[in-house]
């Protein structure tokens, strides 16, 4: 039997599990104000992750019209966030 670090255990554990879209909604949640700036991040109401998507909640039509026009820089600048891949579509509710 291997033997593994905890990070490595925890990794590998996240990585099979549920509720890894979770842990990498609140990551992008910690890092939003960074990603996107204050104003965004202040009219933001809730960020979800499921599977490889990520739904941005507004109820401020016009920042929902801007970041459906930044939708393909949202995905580069999340993913640089995150260090990986994570995220193919942006889906602004």
């Amino acid at each position: 039997m291997a033997q593994y670090s905890i990070g490595e255990a925890l990794q590998e554990f996240l990585r099979k599990s549920r509720i890894r879209g979770d842990i990498q909604a609140l990551e992008i949640d910690a890092a939003w104000e960074k990603i996107m700036g204050k104003t965004v991040a202040r009219y933001t109401d809730k960020l979800h992750i499921i599977g490889d998507k990520l739904f941005v909640y507004t109820t401020v039509a016009p920042l929902k019209h801007e970041l459906i026009y930044q939708k393909e820089k949202i995905i580069e600048r999340v993913n640089e966030a995150l260090g990986s891949k994570v995220i193919k579509e942006v889906i602004v509710k």
